[in-house]
């Protein structure tokens, strides 16, 4: 996600808290671009995650593991 599309994220929510309100067009660009947004956030936290290790107190490493549920 490059800094073009986080602006007009930006430029559509201050819109949508105006009196006029965004268009139809405008709610369906703002769904998408949230969306891409919110899946590149989740994807750097995943990556992020997938290269942590845990040190135990022996000096130890090893990786995290899923989480189950």
């Amino acid at each position: 996600m490059d800094q073009k599309q986080i602006d007009r994220i930006n430029e559509l929510a201050r819109k949508a808290r105006t009196p006029e309100g965004l268009t139809e067009w405008e709610r369906m660009e703002q769904a998408a671009l949230r969306r891409e947004y919110v899946d590149a956030v989740l994807g750097n936290l995943k990556s992020q995650l997938d290269h942590t290790y845990v040190v135990d107190e022996k000096g130890s490493k090893r990786k995290l593991k899923p989480r189950e549920e």
